[in-house]
């Protein structure tokens, strides 16, 4: 791709979140699939004791963000859910973008759901980009750590973004700020420096008993720098994609919708007792 689109990318995904922030309901978004994954009949197995909780990212939903990882993970024998959070009124599809204190809450109940209906004690949540970052609320402020084994993120924004410092930009632009925060509380959330993500990291990255792995790719163009992902505490496993496999170019939207390396290494962080090496052979596993 010519360095110029690369470079619009990021400005293109924040005035679509704006223009979809003001957008009339045409429609809901549909349910993710009641075989496979989502399926509230499903028991854990003594080989995959605890339920598989999906959380999308800003701009996705539970269908459209999972439909390669959640086959993926159902294949190898995990009950999988994915829940709907931070929703707008009048805003379909484009999920994501409320405060995201009150998306955390939303996982809080959605938890609880799955919980009950599995009989699990706990369970292990992976989530792409604001997926990977949001349920730390939820972990430390929540209490959602009793009911968490792990964390695991791909792509997420834990320290914020500056979207390749396009936001550094948005003081230039009178009133741009406010209409951002206002239209879409989401994204202002996930901008480096918030009230949200300096609460959040205040005291340290990780509450005790969970653990926590990053897995993040050196060309992601919307979380930047890219190293601002990681964690930093015990528990923690911080994995660069091409340290794994060094040809895979995947960027931010492509390690949460198909990259089957990320994938594989997913799986080694939901059951690292049984985990096998990541290459770039893991793409046919």
């Amino acid at each position: 791709m010519l360095p110029w689109k690369r470079a619009l990318r990021p400005v293109a995904a924040l005035l679509l979140a704006v223009s979809v922030a003001l957008t009339p309901a045409v429609a809901n978004a549909a349910p993710a699939p009641r075989s496979g994954w989502n399926n509230y009949s499903c028991k854990p197995s003594a080989t995959h004791p605890r339920p598989v909780v999906l959380v999308h990212g800003t701009l996705g939903n539970s269908v459209d963000n999972w439909l390669a990882l959640a086959p993926y993970l159902v294949r190898r024998g995990y009950c999988v859910f994915s829940l709907d959070y931070g929703q707008l009124p009048g805003v379909p599809f484009f999920h994501g973008l409320g405060p995201i204190d009150k998306s955390a809450e939303q996982l809080d109940t959605y938890v609880d759901k799955v919980l009950a209906a599995t009989g699990a004690s706990e369970v292990d949540l992976v989530g792409h980009s604001q997926g990977g970052m949001m349920p730390r609320h939820y972990l430390k402020f929540l209490g959602g750590a009793d009911k968490v084994n792990a964390l695991i993120g791909l792509a997420p924004d834990n320290h914020g973004t500056t979207l390749n410092g396009l936001t550094k930009l948005l003081p230039y632009f009178p009133g741009a700020e406010d209409l951002l925060s206002a239209a879409t509380p989401g994204l202002a959330d996930q901008m480096a420096g918030s009230a949200f993500l300096t609460k959040l990291n205040a005291g340290g990255d990780t509450v005790p008993g969970v653990r926590y792995t990053v897995i993040a790719t050196r060309y992601d163009e919307v979380v930047t720098p890219y190293r601002s992902q990681y964690l930093a505490g015990p528990g923690v496993q911080n994995v660069l994609l091409q340290a794994l496999c060094a040809v895979d170019l995947s960027e931010h939207v492509a390690i949460g919708l198909f990259d089957r390396i990320a994938y594989h290494e997913v799986t080694n962080a939901l059951d690292p007792a049984h985990a096998t090496p990541t290459t770039c052979a893991s793409v046919f596993d």
